[in-house]
């Protein structure tokens, strides 16, 4: 394989290697080989989102497509510049997952979730590493490295599988906890793992890896809450630019975190979450915006990662990838799951979904370019088992996942869709303007205007129905597909919301029912 230099473009084996220069002419002919990879891709979402599987598996597939053993024929073996735009690509996805995080659901989940991306992670590694060991005859590093790099769940993966599924909160939740705190443990380890000299001792590593993840802990934390009290107290001259400036915070989270040398993956996914859960101005439009990010970050990282790959060199890896996945599926995972949600006395039902269902995907094999540029002996062949490991198992769990939530009795109704409010602050009027639009699912549908029972200080001010916009009577009927326009004074902001949102849950008796209306009935 040639070494890639990133300002060229080498094409055929047969050719001669030859430097030039970019010129305008170079860019818009990337720029067109981008757009239609694109286009390509975003189409493909349409394919994995019918089959079930997670969407590495059609990205990878056109960036093994595009690569030298492809019809594009395209040579990159640049694993550095791969782990670098891996990394910010993960970045981008773990702050789209945080801010879709919702804090009623994770909350319950927090500790199980923390002891599965702890505990669990060492089981899993000790498990895996022995069996790569024992059972392939790799050695200790070696098998040390391929254990910690796969005990990882991927946080796109499961994201992208798990909110098409209705599972039960706990599940849900601690599933999505999980691939956002174990990331940061793992890289730890790999990155210690892989560095030339003598492997730390494993005490010395644990009190790195809980400084570390301190650290990341406290500066997202603090970052996000610090970004949500800027995000609502400052009026922003455009719309357009709350999207931006939030997603400028989370990546503000990790790159502080990593540079006070602590885990920014942790700090971004935390920061997120905050933010997430912080009731800010154009909520709606920032969550989309996030979302296409998310899209785009997955798709080039699965992309270049699949042009990295030569498919060629991987036949003799195949069955140690089998067999070493086998071991972390069918062991090491259900022996991490049982180990590490002893305390929290789960039902074996859940216990067994939850083992089933750490996905693997684009972090493993991000996380497995780290011995390639550490240049571990062996790296190509670690590389190599991960990816087959990876295709192949996520090919498995993704498709079936639907299907043993269903055997479990742990799948169900969805529940009630959650409204979509975006607020516009009126600085200069202490007021807010909250749009809030009525989902198909929203026990908000039959409710009359007065029924809802907003706090003094807020009214409802139009409803936008098929296209026509009118102001409603107090015995006006809400209906499903509505838009309302509803104005609130800053000091019952958040208890309309809150009112809103539990009537959108439990319907006109929220409040009577156990869900909370954030408001005195009057």
């Amino acid at each position: 394989m040639h070494s890639s230099d990133p300002r060229t473009l080498t094409r055929g084996s047969g050719s001669a290697r030859k430097e030039r220069p970019l010129t305008v002419h170079h860019l818009n002919q990337l720029l067109l080989v981008c757009s239609l990879v694109l286009l390509v891709a975003v189409a493909a979402v349409r394919i994995s989102s019918r089959s079930g599987l997670p969407s590495l598996l059609v990205y990878l597939g056109i960036g093994v497509a595009m690569g030298q053993d492809g019809i594009g024929d395209i040579q990159f073996d640049n694993a550095e510049l791969t782990q670098v735009i891996g990394y910010a690509a993960l970045v981008v996805i773990l702050a789209e997952g945080g801010l879709g995080t919702k804090w009623k659901e994770i909350k319950p989940a927090l500790p199980a979730a923390a002891s599965l991306a702890l505990v669990g992670v060492a089981v899993s590694v000790g498990v895996t590493a022995a069996g790569a060991h024992y059972l392939i005859g790799l050695e200790w590093r070696q098998s040390l490295i391929i254990g910690a790099v796969v005990s990882s769940t991927d946080a796109a993966a499961v994201f992208s599988v798990l909110r098409k599924i209705p599972l039960p909160a706990r599940v849900t939740g601690t599933l999505e906890a999980e691939s956002g705190f174990n990331d940061a443990p793992v890289v730890i380890l790999v990155v210690s793992l892989s560095q030339t000299g003598q492997v730390e001792h494993w005490y010395v590593l644990i009190g790195k890896i809980a400084l570390e993840l301190a650290i990341g802990a406290a500066i997202g934390l603090a970052s996000g809450w610090l970004g949500a009290y800027a995000m609502r107290h400052v009026a922003l001259p455009a719309s357009g630019l709350y999207p931006i400036a939030v997603m400028a915070i989370a990546v503000t989270a990790y790159a502080a975190g990593a540079l006070a040398h602590g885990s920014g993956f942790l700090a971004v996914y935390l920061a997120s979450m905050v933010l997430g859960n912080s009731k800010l101005p154009h909520w709606p439009a920032t969550r989309g915006f996030a979302e296409g990010l998310g899209w785009i970050a997955q798709i080039g990282m699965f992309v270049l990662l699949g042009l990295l790959v030569t498919p060629h060199e991987m036949g003799d890896d195949i069955w140690p990838a089998l067999v070493i996945g086998l071991a972390l599926t069918m062991v090491a995972r259900p022996l991490s799951v049982v180990v590490a949600l002893l305390p929290f006395r789960l039902p074996w039902r859940e216990q067994t979904l939850l083992s089933w269902a750490g996905l693997r995907g684009a972090v493993p094999i991000i996380l497995a370019t780290i011995p390639m540029v550490e240049g571990v002996e062996a790296n190509r062949q670690i590389f190599n088992i991960v990816f087959v490991l990876v295709v192949v198992y996520t090919l498995l769990q993704g498709p079936t996942l639907p299907w043993l939530a269903a055997k479990l009795r742990l799948g169900g109704d969805p529940e009630a869709a959650d409204l979509g409010i975006e607020s516009a602050p009126l600085e200069r009027l202490r007021g807010h303007l909250l749009s809030v639009a009525i989902p198909e699912k929203s026990r908000m549908h039959g409710v009359e205007v007065n029924e809802l029972r907003l706090p003094a200080g807020a009214a409802v001010t139009l409803v936008v129905r098929d296209g026509t916009s009118f102001v409603p009577l107090p015995s006006t009927v809400l209906r499903r597909g509505d838009e309302l326009l509803v104005v609130a004074t800053d000091p019952v902001r958040d208890a309309a919301e809150k009112r809103l949102r539990a009537v959108g849950q439990g319907g006109k008796l929220a409040g009577w029912l156990g869900a909370g209306n954030g408001a005195s009935r009057s």
